[in-house]
């Protein structure tokens, strides 16, 4: 294989996991923000990721120095060095993390035994949940990164090293430094992207309160998927170490979520339906 369309369908064949995590994405992000934002997202996130990643294994930032292995090049789509699907997965995990953070700063109630998340426009494109959705980014990476380093023992291969190594599992601090100014600026421009498209025509799932569950639901799936292959691949230690990193903000975030459906939601309704005239909320 050596055409552009049969590289790319190597690459689903060999990486269906990675196609079953976007198909995720484009569902809960077109249901949450919109099918033109979450394809807008896809094509310009992946530009973003694709040179931070070409930088990197050419400049050494932001990532730090690292290469990518010719092991699969003939077998799926490279851009210019870069494994396709890689770059491609950082789409994903941006809107995972941002949706995870979203849940965590916005308000909800639950009625009728459904959950409602009570974001506005405000929150949505707000700092402090770029910020936050870049810290929980990097948690996936911590989680990520280790196993996919002996992606020889598993179905993914080897398509990466370090050179130089690492003080966490073989991988360098300035690997996660990147990661976590990558999903800062990948999330900036996803709230770029809906600020833009706002007042303007897009699909949305407005009356399925369910929709804001899906990006968290997807965070909680790579990072189970992760977690489970370092098992399998009897990577005990690491497997281990991903677990309690991962057990701490599950236990945070599940408190924030239990205390704020116990507090009162009057004012964040009528704010999140001025907002979202469109969207189901208590009452509607």
């Amino acid at each position: 294989m050596d055409s552009a369309p049969a590289l790319l369908l190597g690459t689903i064949l060999l990486r269906p996991y990675v196609f079953i995590f976007l198909l995720i994405y484009l569902i809960g992000c077109s249901l949450h923000l919109g099918l033109k934002r979450a394809v807008f997202f896809c094509v310009a996130g992946y530009a973003v990721t694709w040179l931070s990643e070409y930088s990197s294994i050419h400049n050494g930032f932001p990532y730090g120095w690292y290469r990518y292995l010719d092991t699969t090049r003939t077998r799926e789509l490279w851009v210019f060095g870069v494994p396709f699907m890689d770059s491609l997965s950082y789409v994903f995990l941006a809107y995972a993390s941002y949706s995870l953070a979203l849940l965590v700063v916005s308000p909800m109630c639950r009625y009728k035994g459904l959950w409602y998340f009570l974001e506005t426009k405000k929150i949505r494109r707000s700092f402090f949940a770029a910020v936050l959705g870049a810290f929980f980014m990097v948690y996936l990476d911590i989680i990520v990164d280790p196993v996919a380093l002996q992606g020889e023992k598993w179905f993914l291969g080897r398509i990466y090293e370090y050179p130089g190594g690492g003080v966490y599992f073989g991988i360098p601090i300035s690997n996660f430094a990147g990661w976590t100014l990558v999903g800062f600026v990948l999330i900036r421009l996803l709230q770029e992207i809906d600020a833009r498209l706002a007042g303007k025509k897009d699909f949305a799932g407005f009356r399925y309160p369910w929709r804001y569950l899906i990006g968290p639901g997807l965070y909680l799936g790579v990072a189970a998927f992760n977690i489970f292959m370092t098992f399998y691949i009897g990577e005990y230690h690491t497997a281990w170490t991903s677990f309690f990193i991962f057990l701490l903000p599950a236990v945070l975030v599940a408190s924030i979520v239990k205390m704020k459906l116990a507090g009162p939601v009057a004012n964040a309704i009528e704010a999140h339906r001025k907002d979202f005239p469109e969207a189901m909320v208590p009452g509607s």
